[in-house]
């Protein structure tokens, strides 16, 4: 968090002595239609490569397993659903930590942590593969008489792309929420054109159904090859085909990272954001897969496009060559932003993950050491980029090994999350939901969810028949979660004493600070025409706060939250700083109230041997018409707005730009003052 100081009048013995604005707490809330487009860049952007991996896994059944795993999405996002509102933040490790215990929730962290390294490099990967066929499909078309080597070129490009997001993500440049509405929008016409194109060219050469019949693959069977089980039990084949095909739902657990940053009011606007995500995930990745499986040769899919299915959908369509590379183009273009926009997003969710671990005290500072110059913790991003430059290099381009080895960490995450989910049900019987899973009996105080059982099981199904199909999988899944797994506990005892510390504690936002040197750098990111100050002291005692973030229109209003630090005063020749509280704690609490309700803030603290004195001055500087405190326990409502009047008479005229109302509120209460110019 990044302060500035300012040294007014040296003759004054009221002086602001320095000024901290806490820039990292500014949050910025948005919209469900572009939290939804955040997720998507991630999630809808498995439709470039989970057809070509399922087609090689079990043959051309592979578009009735993709539409079905987009359908269950719709399931999954209603767990999600759950999950966010019970918690602010944390995503999966809180989720599992409080449901299922620590030792459960640091296997979560484990499996999420080797999520997030896979799909850098398999969304990576794959966009080299797409490039480097619309390359060689302009080659072709001009009579180059050669090709370029798509899984070099592959590797090349993916190393740039992690390289780039590696250093975006050290510098701290945050992803847009704009951008990634951009992406989304331009995709979904990208998506609407190819798809009438598709239905004119089915038109045109008639359709034949893709078959139901499954053709496993030796490798895809993994150590079950030669029992024939999945013949002798029925709906054990399916099952095996579900597993090869959930590598689609990568992506879902940025909705756990991006309910933060919603809008108020958080629960409807989640909602929304979820069906969103279905009704696209749906059209897109399961209505474009399928539409590949109708168009594009069975051989071509195994083979030419098995890497690049949807390229291979624009160039198998009806029409002039020419006007079928203009289509692959802009499903390239597509492509490639929307799949290295999912690296950026699994390098920011690897660094978030591994940070809410460390708030536990379960990491070492060296892990979360703040960058001096743009205050990130650069120390997991390095190690993140570097272990996903690895299994670019490993991987060798190749996009079904990388896909292979993907599922371990998405599934088990989903059986984790929802096992936890049902276990707080019982814990947590009394606490308010906004939302919960569909399918429940009330029985006393409790709500049984019968229908998150059935979930829970079929989901414990699949990854059970996926540690016996997916070799790579597993070998690579349990070793890597094994290793993080190990890492967690010997830091954990290492950094034990701070843990329990911090336990004790509590959460606390970590802060970061550097000088300036005028107080006007207060506003300088201050736009919006009406100006709140609220002023807070005590993490206990924020009413006041909840009652303005609940009240005030965000599109307009700029809150400001104030403490003024006490040091000593020189006038009653007293020390104040006996009274004064631990900002850590103070902000801590302020920002999960703008996170509760959605609305941004521009926390501030100032260190001053006065603090209504304070108050008044930075109201005039951020040009504020409110001042809004809660009631003291030491002064009373009368003495505080008694000191306040006193501190408005020593400001100059001209730092009264208008008149401004002074409101002391408490519950069921309030006290206000008006000061004209």
């Amino acid at each position: 968090m990044t302060p500035t100081s300012n040294q007014p009048d040296s003759k004054s013995p009221l002086r602001v002595k320095k000024v901290i604005v806490l820039t990292t707490a500014m949050l910025t809330f948005i919209p469900f239609w572009k939290a939804a487009a955040i997720v998507l860049c991630d999630f809808g952007s498995s439709a470039f490569y989970a057809g070509g991996i399922a087609m090689r896994a079990f043959g051309p059944a592979f578009p009735w397993f993709i539409l079905a795993v987009m359908l269950f999405a719709g399931v999954l996002l209603a767990v999600y659903v759950e999950s966010c509102s019970l918690f602010v933040r944390g995503g999966v490790y809180k989720v599992v930590r409080d449901g299922l215990g620590d030792n459960s929730a640091k296997f979560a962290a484990s499996a999420m942590a080797f999520d997030f390294l896979l799909t850098g490099p398999i969304s990576s990967v794959t966009a080299g593969h797409y490039l480097s066929g619309l390359i060689n499909s302009f080659l072709l078309q001009f009579g180059a008489g050669f090709e370029i080597p798509e899984k070099g070129f592959s590797v090349v490009f993916a190393l740039m792309v992690t390289a780039y997001f590696w250093r975006q993500n050290v510098k701290g440049i945050e992803e847009s929420s704009g951008k990634s509405a951009k992406i989304i929008a331009f995709s979904l016409a990208v998506c609407f054109l190819l798809a009438i194109w598709s239905f004119i060219t089915i038109g045109l050469r008639g359709v034949q159904w893709p078959p139901l019949a499954l053709q496993f693959s030796p490798e895809s069977l993994g150590w079950l090859e030669g029992l024939d089980l999945h013949k002798a039990i029925g709906g054990l084949g399916m099952m095996i085909a579900f597993g090869h095909s959930v590598l689609a739902l990568s992506g879902l657990e940025t909705l756990s990272q991006v309910y933060r940053e919603i809008e108020y009011p958080k629960p409807q606007n989640l909602k929304k954001a979820a069906w969103l995500i279905f009704a696209f995930a749906l059209l897109f990745t399961g209505g474009l897969t399928f539409l590949s499986a109708l168009i594009i040769p069975q051989e071509l899919i195994a083979g030419k496009y098995n890497e690049n299915l949807l390229s291979g959908l624009a160039m198998s369509l009806a029409g002039p060559n020419i006007l079928k590379l203009i289509m692959q183009t802009l499903v390239v273009v597509a492509g490639v932003v929307m799949l290295s926009g999912a690296v950026n997003t699994a390098l920011i969710g690897a660094n978030a993950l591994l940070n809410r671990v460390a708030e536990d005290g379960i990491l070492t500072d060296w892990f979360r050491k703040i960058h001096r110059k743009y205050g990130t913790t650069y120390h997991i991003i390095n190690i993140v980029a570097v272990c996903q430059a690895a299994v670019i290099l490993v991987s060798r381009g190749d996009v079904y090994l990388l896909g292979e080895a993907y599922a371990f960490g998405v599934m088990w995450c989903f059986v984790l999350e929802t096992g936890s989910i049902i276990m707080l049900r019982f814990k947590r019987a009394t606490e308010k939901r906004d939302f919960m899973f569909p399918f429940n009996i009330k029985y006393e105080n409790y709500y049984i969810p019968i229908g998150m059982s059935l979930v829970f099981l079929f989901l414990l199904g699949v990854a059970m028949v996926n540690l016996f199909t997916k070799q790579i999988s597993t070998v690579s899944g349990i070793c890597f979660t094994a290793f993080l797994f190990t890492v967690f506990k010997i830091s954990e005892r290492l950094n034990a004493k701070k843990a329990n510390t911090m336990f004790e504690e509590g959460y606390r936002e970590r802060m970061n600070t550097a000088s300036a040197s005028d107080l006007q750098d207060v506003v300088k990111e201050i736009d919006k025409p009406n100006r709140i100050l609220v002023a807070v002291k005590d993490p206990d005692n924020l009413y006041h706060l909840e009652d303005v973030l609940s009240t005030v229109d965000a599109d307009d209003t700029e809150v400001v939250v104030l403490y003024a630090k006490p040091v000593e005063n020189v006038l009653l020749r007293q020390d104040m700083r006996s009274n004064a509280s631990d900002e850590n704690d103070l902000f801590t609490q302020v920002i999960f109230l703008a996170e509760k309700y959605g609305m941004p803030v521009v926390p501030v603290m100032v260190q001053s041997n006065d603090a209504f004195y304070a108050i008044v001055q930075v109201a005039a500087a951020v040009d504020a018409q409110d001042i809004v405190m809660g009631v003291s326990g030491r002064h009373g409502s009368n003495a505080q707005m008694e000191r306040v009047v006193m501190a408005f008479s020593a400001l100059k005229e001209e730092e009264l730009k208008h008149p401004v109302t002074a409101r002391i509120v408490w519950e069921g209460r309030e006290v206000s003052y008006r000061f004209n110019k």
